[in-house]
């Protein structure tokens, strides 16, 4: 074995550990009920698709790789974190369980099946395919979205289905550095100042609408009538 060869299977390894935990921080913002504790699984899942894109950036030695690394340490694992801590009442993080529409071993079953689905949806493309981190990275991140879209679509209040549209970008995000590594850095920078604007939005109108209401569950809100 060459050392080229011996260097490919250690990377592939490290990328399949870490899309593999990847996966598992995905399960955990469904499985957990705390809002705290799901913010805490997105820094660490953002952490992890750091840590892909900077194998990926040594197995296809592109700069661009390194540069996503680095911009989403820096917006998803540390300023989007602080902003929504900052901006939302910490009542919302104190309250012991989140709101839901489907229990958690209910969720965790559907979250198997949409794993699963993502799997087959992204069959056609495995199979014309033989790069083992597009066959690695591309199910996991087809499957952080469909996980991430469950936990909006489930989730009653405003701060956990935010959560869950930032967890849906990590997993586009997962997919997409596989399929093009060398995408421009302009892009990279311009879908990261997108997230934080979003999560800058999200945040301040949470806080506003607790601020006039006391409570964030979206389902009840829908319900309010102006006097």
């Amino acid at each position: 074995m060459t050392d080229l060869q011996a260097n490919t299977e250690l990377l592939t390894k490290l990328n399949g550990l870490a899309a593999g935990l990847f996966l598992l921080t995905a399960f955990g913002m469904i499985a957990m009920r705390q809002v705290l504790a799901c913010l805490k699984l997105f820094v660490w899942q953002s952490i992890l698709l750091a840590a892909s894109a900077t194998i990926l950036g040594f197995q296809h030695s592109s700069v661009h790789l390194f540069v996503v690394a680095v911009i989403t340490v820096g917006t998803k694992s540390i300023l989007i974190p602080w902003l929504l801590v900052r901006l939302v009442s910490q009542e919302a993080y104190a309250r012991r369980e989140i709101s839901q529409v489907l229990n958690i071993p209910t969720s965790l079953l559907l979250g198997m099946a949409l794993v699963i689905l993502a799997y087959f949806a992204s069959s056609p493309l495995l199979g014309a395919s033989q790069d083992p981190f597009v066959r690695m990275n591309l199910p996991v991140g087809t499957a952080g979205v469909l996980l991430g879209a469950y936990a909006v679509v489930v989730r009653r209040e405003a701060v956990p289905q935010v959560i869950g549209l930032l967890a849906m970008e990590n997993g586009s995000f997962l997919a997409g550095i596989c399929i093009a590594p060398d995408l421009p850095i302009i892009a990279e920078l311009a879908a990261a100042f997108d997230v934080l604007i979003i999560a800058l939005v999200m945040g301040l109108l949470t806080r506003r609408i607790r601020e006039r209401t006391g409570m964030t569950v979206v389902g009840k809100l829908a319900s309010l009538k102006e006097d």
